[in-house]
């Protein structure tokens, strides 16, 4: 059993919250239990301790996102949080994105190296292209690469009838972004920053624009800052000069469209697909309707209890897919 000096020891230890010694003066009674004979009060002992101090890695490692994901105050309607586990690795890109990105990312990795010598690392990337193209995706990726929580900014709560609410919701998100490293995504960001020129009755998107311009001008934080839109023609011109680089995504070749549909379907049999068939049914259609379309395939795949993927199956999904985008297309 415990000497007395253990027992002071362990009390002590506990009550400074000093985890680490507690576990050596529990670890130190088990191994002198363990030579007086009692060897499974020694084990259970030992399991004990084994079993706490993983509960403790997992407490300390939830404490540390805990206060990130739960925005405090406005900033709760403001910010949708995520922690993505994406990695660049996982996306089918263009080569000439691609390489952007990485460039991105190794600027973020070496910014003190940069900063040391008067430089600043890229950190304000203006995504655009066609929906489904990516760009929600790559932004998880960024955050996923970079091990930075995601945040989605809420258009439609920061957005009001008012301009100075506007302007105030705006100011409570940079200053977050001040306060805490992260990813920060405007999607659809053109209903923030649309052209100036338009005609508006009040004038209010012109005053929300000047807002918007304004704050990425001060910002001066580490986060990211990520704005996508599928318009980038409605955007005013002084936003493309706010960002550091301008990503433009497109719809898929044949290359990329077979990427996609290999990476989806990499758990089944495709080696009896035929891709000229497949192909061209994919033509026209995004990242996101292409995976779709495979997971579908891949569903009729797994509830006939097969694990081959057949190109009829994969082709109906795919012109299914492309029904739904041109219904869409004629009623936007």
């Amino acid at each position: 059993m415990a000497t007395n000096d253990q027992f002071k020891a362990l009390v002590k230890s506990h009550g400074d919250g000093d985890d680490p010694q507690f576990y050596a003066v529990a670890m130190q009674v088990a191994a002198r239990a363990a030579r007086g004979g009692q060897s499974k009060f020694a084990q259970e002992l030992r399991d004990l301790v084994a079993d706490l101090r993983q509960q403790s890695t997992s407490r300390a490692r939830v404490a540390s996102v805990v206060p990130v994901t739960q925005p405090k105050g406005e900033l709760r309607d403001l910010l949708n949080v995520t922690y993505p586990d994406t990695l660049l690795g996982d996306l089918v890109l263009p080569e000439r994105v691609a390489t952007r990105v990485r460039e991105v990312l190794l600027e973020q990795h070496q910014r003190d190296v940069l900063v040391r010598h008067g430089l600043t690392p890229a950190r304000r990337l203006l995504l655009t292209g066609p929906p489904g193209t990516g760009k929600t995706s790559l932004s998880r990726a960024l955050s996923g690469e970079l091990k930075l929580p995601l945040f989605s900014i809420r258009l439609d709560t920061i957005l009001t009838k008012f301009m100075g609410e506007t302007a105030a919701k705006l100011r409570l998100v940079f200053d977050a972004l001040s306060e805490t490293r992260g990813v920060y995504l405007f999607d659809e960001v053109d209903a923030l920053a649309g052209e100036r020129s338009a005609q508006n009755d009040v004038g209010e998107i012109r005053r929300v624009l000047n807002s918007f311009l304004q704050f990425l001008e001060e910002d001066t934080s580490e986060s990211i800052i990520i704005a996508a839109t599928n318009h980038p023609q409605l955007l005013d011109k002084a936003v493309f000069r706010r960002f550091d680089t301008t990503i433009p995504f497109e719809l898929p070749d044949s290359s990329a469209a077979e990427a996609v549909i290999r990476n989806r379907l990499a758990s089944f049999t495709i080696g009896n697909l035929s891709w000229p068939r497949i192909l061209p049914a994919a033509n026209g259609l995004s990242h996101s309707e292409i995976t779709v379309a495979a997971e579908n395939a891949a569903k009729r795949t797994v509830l006939d209890g097969r694990n081959q993927v057949r190109t009829a199956e994969l082709v109906a999904a795919l012109e299914e897919r492309a029904r739904v985008h041109c219904r869409n297309g004629e009623e936007g």
